[in-house]
């Protein structure tokens, strides 16, 4: 089970990324763009996901992803339990979801 330490250990070690406490979540930002979030009481996540790929993704491991909420559908957003993600997964949902975010130029180099 991975927990915030480990999603945190890797969005700090990405450039540009910042952590950012906003009314009592975590928050990881490239810029002014969210790229991840954790609720308040950590049990579940969202991240930066493609929205064409978001149904498939969430079909394929239900008990792990879940649709954002109604209002954050329109988003490229995908949410998680915490607790069904090992921290090898983490570190590449945490990648990915910076790739989305960050200019090109930068991820390319990473």
């Amino acid at each position: 089970m991975a927990t915030v330490e480990d999603f945190r250990r890797v969005a700090l070690a990405l450039p540009r990324s910042t952590e950012h406490l906003i009314r009592d979540r975590v928050k990881f930002r490239v810029g002014s763009i969210v790229y991840l979030a954790f609720s308040r009481d950590e049990s579940t996540f969202g991240f930066a996901y493609p929205k064409l790929e978001r149904d498939a993704l969430v079909e394929a491991e239900p008990t792990k992803f879940f649709p954002p909420d109604k209002v954050d559908e329109r988003y490229q957003w995908v949410q998680a339990w915490t607790a069904a993600v090992d921290a090898a997964e983490a570190r590449e949902i945490v990648v990915e979801a910076w790739r989305m975010v960050v200019p090109k130029k930068v991820s390319k180099d990473y």
